[in-house]
């Protein structure tokens, strides 16, 4: 297992438990690593800071981080979802929204889809796709030929004035 993987397993496991007891975080963070964590690979160290990144950024983002959350969850409310899922879903929108481009898009919904399949139901990982594919459809920066002030995409002359068609399946407009 990766160090990135682990640190996100170990996170998920802290934030879990402040769900339920209510310690500080450095308190929960070191009682993690002392009593729950394991063995001690070499990169540690690494998994640690990485892990403290992620649970501290959840934390300090947690009222916006639950706001787009609770916006991309339709018919879901938060404290209705399971403690596991929840604290999976803020910690991959707390990357996806803070995190930029330390953490590439597909690389944080595919963690945590992964992180969800292992720690959640037999549903977590579909449930976990879902709202973060809605989350970073939203963030995704708008198409070049799109953006305010550009000039259009230039047209072959030999084509009318008409939009090209669709193709089959496909929504007219959208990229496959």
């Amino acid at each position: 297992m990766g160090s990135r993987r682990r640190a996100r397993e170990s996170a998920l496991q802290i934030l879990f438990g402040l769900d339920w007891v209510r310690v500080a975080p450095g308190v929960a963070m070191e009682e993690y690593w002392t009593r729950f964590a394991g063995e001690r690979p070499a990169s540690y160290e690494e998994v640690r800071r990485h892990c403290a990144e992620l649970v501290e950024g959840v934390l300090e983002h947690k009222m916006a981080v639950d706001t787009r959350l609770q916006a991309a969850s339709h018919h879901w409310k938060l404290d209705r979802m399971s403690a596991v899922d929840r604290n999976i879903l803020r910690m991959a929108a707390f990357e996806l929204l803070h995190m930029g481009e330390r953490v590439p898009r597909k690389v944080a919904i595919n963690e945590a889809i992964e992180v969800a399949k292992k720690f959640g139901n037999e549903d977590s990982g579909a449930f976990v796709n879902g709202i973060l594919d809605r989350i970073a459809h939203d963030q995704a920066p708008p198409r070049k030929d799109a953006r305010e002030g550009d000039a259009p995409p230039r047209k072959d002359p030999r084509e009318g004035d008409q939009a090209p068609a669709a193709a089959p399946g496909l929504d007219a407009g959208r990229e496959p």
